[in-house]
């Protein structure tokens, strides 16, 4: 398969993505003076714009690789939870799998910015596990969804959403159907996914998760430690991100080490995000694991170039591709 040819595929693809999805807003001001209540200032609000967040930044980057995204997860019945389907809604985007619940908040972080500087964050959140009713709710939902889907993404950012019961019944749907799992993990589930496809955790989730030390530097100690990831897991595959060491991926007993690109780093929020979805995509279509790594590896680093949480911008990814993949 060519580079333009994967790169069309991509438009073929329908994820489904179940996991923690937020609300980012972000108010703007100005600052007049300061409180007379408390040595801060007062920001005299005078723009409030709303984003996705969380699970929300991978759907917008399966979005802009241009495949399907559907995100099955649970919000609440209050108004922050209309206001991120109505996120979803404006961009066009399908919400049959969001479960609205009367008895759970939605996550917003909301940051208050003066001038171009962010003064405050609040975070309104709950990282309770959701009830056995919403579990089975959820379950209902994407095992509806699952037959339309050609991967399925879990987004895991110990809010709740995920648990192990939720976990296993998706993934054994999904691997009744063919259909390939892939893991963006966090600490509190970390082994409660098994007989996944692909687990991709960070170098400090690695160590956290298995309880080790090691030497990164070490290639052999690496692939040990990755090697017993994939044994405890009963998975396919692991891909570890290792900051700027690039990364590692022992996937369909093939190993491939991939070094970071020489870039101007601005910010490196979301890149996690861009590398879970490119790959989640390239699992997808049955792409070799060398190449998994190389686009992946490829994505997270373009997205380090920009300030702020951006999504992949898919034509520049493709350009590089062709340049270091051929």
């Amino acid at each position: 398969m060519t580079i333009d040819q994967l790169f069309d595929s991509f438009n073929q693809l329908r994820v489904l993505i179940v996991g923690d999805v937020m609300l980012d807003a972000y108010v703007w001001g100005k600052v007049e003076r300061i409180s007379p209540e408390a040595p801060v200032p007062v920001v005299v609000a005078q723009r409030r714009e709303y984003r996705l967040g969380g699970a929300g930044n991978v759907i917008l980057n399966i979005h802009a690789l241009g495949a399907e995204p559907i995100i099955c997860s649970v919000v609440g019945q209050d108004t922050e939870g209309q206001n991120l389907v109505g996120e979803l809604t404006k961009r066009q985007l399908r919400t049959d799998g969001i479960l609205q619940s009367p008895d759970r908040i939605t996550t917003i972080k909301e940051r208050i910015i003066a001038g171009s500087q962010q003064v405050v964050r609040v975070d309104t959140e709950t990282d309770k596990v959701i009830t056995l009713e919403e579990q089975a709710q959820l379950i209902e939902k994407a095992k509806a969804l699952l037959p339309e889907c050609h991967v399925v993404l879990f987004e895991d950012y110990d809010k709740g959403v995920l648990c192990p019961n939720v976990i296993k019944e998706i993934t054994d749907a999904a691997n009744l159907l063919g259909i390939p799992t892939v893991v963006d993990p966090k600490k509190r589930n970390f082994l409660a996914y098994q007989n996944v496809t692909l687990f991709k955790p960070n170098l400090k989730e690695l160590k956290e998760g298995l309880k080790v030390e090691f030497d990164v530097r070490n290639e052999d100690e690496l692939k040990a430690v990755v090697k017993k990831l994939r044994y405890e897991l009963n998975a396919k595959g692991a891909f570890v991100t290792l900051s700027e060491r690039g990364v590692y991926i022992d996937y369909l007993d093939k190993q491939h080490r991939s070094p970071a690109h020489q870039r101007e780093i601005a910010d490196v929020s979301g890149a996690g995000d861009t590398v879970i979805s490119i790959a989640a995509c390239a699992v997808a279509l049955g792409v070799a694991p060398a190449t998994v790594a190389e686009l992946s590896n490829l994505g997270g680093g373009l997205v380090c170039e920009h300030v702020g949480v951006v999504p992949i911008d898919k034509e520049i990814l493709k350009a590089e591709a062709k340049k270091s993949l051929g």
